[in-house]
């Protein structure tokens, strides 16, 4: 693959970005993160991690000491599941494959974090239904799409709204997940209410019909998010418990900025959060999806929603805030963003295809253009083998 066309980099070594900041227990040297990416390499049966590739894809985005890397999402049990190459963190063949990983990556004097996943309606019901298991989301029957609702119908396992008994297995399993994460020795865990996922179907309304504590009301459509927070909290500390959410998200059939209420959603779950810091329980970070990437399918540029901003989130939350989506291309925004001193930046798509990008991004280098087609392929190519700057250069990336 050659360098990216029609693109300027900008070096930001002397901005903020390169500005050494503590998460939790962890001392990073600095802003750039590399954020949750599925990559759909674990094995089946068993969703373990790659047990040929994933440490070497982890090393190799670890060089950099104090870099802080956020995991692929991990499922926190089967019933969070139904992909069969997205790896989990239930199991002990589980555990065992990720301990390899982050020694790896605490080798390299970085840090990890685990993403704690469940798919709720965004899962396939004929693939539940062949391992016994449950198509879950905040209500019955209320699809995302006609060929989800075909699927459910097929295998005879409709889209079944989460119990009051059932959001508590689920609490106890997010937990649990934490406990291995660390088990397995991770410095934290991001608890993923984004994307349009199981707790992101609990707090929109497109997805959410309950009328119970649970849905209605902004108050009660957060309260699953709020209770897993807590829970995790309560397990394992504040100071290494992040949560991520994607206000003006798409994907999934969220309601995104066409729906005018959804804002004070986040701004009141946002509160809540500034209110148990205050009480001295404050989350190692907030990670927020920028509007930019609406839908994490589309390509650069398409599926922007210009209208709106995540800068309403600093009015709120005082604390961390990790900003994601279609940021590598766009170093005058960086720029600003990283001005706020709480900022932290998530490069994702060019993390994939740039194992060396913070070197790029401190520089000003150019960087590897990705290839879409390997980013869920069962295979070491587009995985384990994008060269770092100086390797592009001897393969004469730059003059392609």
């Amino acid at each position: 693959m050659p360098f990216v066309k029609d693109f300027t980099p900008v070096a930001l070594g002397e901005t903020n970005l390169f500005k050494p900041i503590k998460i939790g227990n962890n001392k990073l040297q600095h802003r750039v993160v590399l954020p949750p990416l599925t990559r759909m390499r674990a094995t089946h049966p068993g969703n373990v991690p790659n047990k040929d590739w994933a440490v070497e894809y982890y090393n190799q985005r670890s060089q950099r000491p104090g870099t802080l890397l956020i995991t692929e999402g991990a499922f926190i049990c089967a019933q969070a599941g139904g992909y069969d190459n997205a790896p989990g963190i239930w199991s002990d063949e589980q555990v065992e494959e990720w301990k390899k990983i982050f020694a790896q990556i605490h080798e390299n004097k970085s840090f990890v974090w685990v993403q704690l996943w469940a798919l709720g309606r965004q899962s396939y019901a004929d693939t539940l239904a062949r391992d016994g298991l449950r198509y879950d989301s905040a209500s019955d029957n209320v699809y995302m799409d006609a060929e989800q609702e075909e699927r459910a119908k097929k295998s005879s396992n409709p889209q079944h709204g989460l119990t009051k008994e059932e959001i508590k297995e689920y609490i106890k399993c997010y937990v649990q997940a934490a406990k291995n994460s660390f088990a397995a020795g991770a410095d934290g865990v991001e608890i993923h209410s984004a994307n349009g996922y199981l707790l992101n179907q609990f707090l929109d309304p497109i997805s959410n019909k309950r009328t119970d504590e649970y849905g209605g009301s902004i108050e009660n459509r957060a309260r699953f998010t709020l209770e897993v927070v807590d829970a995790v909290v309560d397990a394992i500390g504040e100071e290494k418990v992040g949560v991520r959410f994607s206000p003006y998200g798409t994907f999934g059939t969220m309601s995104g900025g066409a729906d005018p209420t959804l804002l004070a959603q986040y701004a009141y779950i946002l509160g809540e959060l500034e209110k148990r810091a205050k009480a001295g329980k404050r989350l190692a970070f907030v990670h927020l999806v920028e509007p930019r990437v609406t839908d994490p399918f589309l390509t650069e540029g398409q599926g922007e929603y210009n209208d709106g901003t995540n800068d309403f989130a600093y009015s709120i939350w005082k604390g961390v805030i990790i900003r994601a989506g279609n940021l590598a291309l766009h170093p005058e925004s960086v720029k600003q963003m990283v001005a706020d001193d709480r900022t932290l930046i998530g490069y994702g798509r060019f993390f994939i295809a740039n194992p060396d990008i913070v070197d790029r991004v401190e520089k000003g280098e150019q960087f590897n253009k990705y290839d879409r087609d390997t980013f869920y392929a069962m295979t070491a190519h587009g995985y384990t083998d994008y060269p770092t700057y100086d390797e592009a250069i001897k393969l004469g990336w730059d003059k392609q």
